[in-house]
């Protein structure tokens, strides 16, 4: 079994689903006790937060580069950065290290192309929204993403920093995202912000939910499991 390198921290709670979700897929493959191999990189989220508030991409693909160079020199044979918002930074962390980077927006692309659907809302923090390198990144595997409202849009990222980052999950704040997702009428939503997770499951709306943290967990554990090629 190959060992899978994580940057987490942002948030710890969604880090935490990484650990218990990777866990669980390892050993619902391999049985037995069998678990997965982590090394993990936690960073403080609030130094990362204050950089990008400031513009100051820079330091965040500097910290987060290093984060990644530190696990490869620890043995990691791949990288799964454990956020969907810093993956704004995913050349840098990429052209730091020689073993692969697993790009969440890849994972889940693939996963809405696969499904036949080429158009999807998505459900993230207002960076991961507004900004295009999200969107772009979808649209080279051919899916077509939207967003919501304006208002809409801000209280959804204020829900995810506010409520969901603190572990602090709220029938009325799921009933929201309900109703966003009704408005932007698209027949599908990725849920890219990894805690989104915890707050909306594929039957609490009536259209197909790409979720980014189980959908990166599962092509990792892929990674992690993929026999590795003999010699001659």
């Amino acid at each position: 079994m190959r060992t899978l390198g994580l940057i987490g921290g942002m948030s710890w709670v969604s880090t935490a689903e990484y650990y218990r979700l990777l866990n669980e897929e390892v050993a619902r493959r391999c049985g037995g006790l069998h678990s997965a191999k982590i090394l993990l990189a936690s960073v403080d989220f609030a130094e990362i937060e204050e950089r990008k508030l400031a513009g100051d991409w820079d330091g965040v693909a500097a910290r987060l580069s290093d984060a990644a160079a530190r696990l490869e020199s620890a043995g990691a044979d791949a990288i799964v950065l454990c956020t969907n918002t810093m993956h704004y930074v995913a050349a840098a962390i990429e052209g730091a290290v020689s073993v692969p980077f697993l790009h969440i927006a890849d994972t889940t692309a693939r996963a809405v192309a696969a499904s036949g659907l080429t158009r999807v809302g998505l459900l993230a923090t207002a960076f991961t929204m507004q900004e295009a390198f999200y969107v772009e990144r979808f649209a080279s595997h051919g899916v077509e993403v939207v967003t919501p409202a304006a208002d809409d849009r801000a209280e959804v990222s204020r829900i995810i920093y506010e409520e969901l980052c603190h572990n602090d999950i709220r029938d009325e704040s799921r009933d929201f995202y309900v109703g966003v997702v009704e408005r932007m009428g698209a027949p599908g939503v990725i849920l890219g912000c990894t805690e989104v997770e915890l707050l909306i499951r594929p039957g609490d709306v009536g259209v197909p939910v790409f979720p980014t943290t189980q959908l990166h967990v599962t092509a990792a554990v892929d990674v992690a499991l993929a026999e590795v090629p003999r010699a001659g």
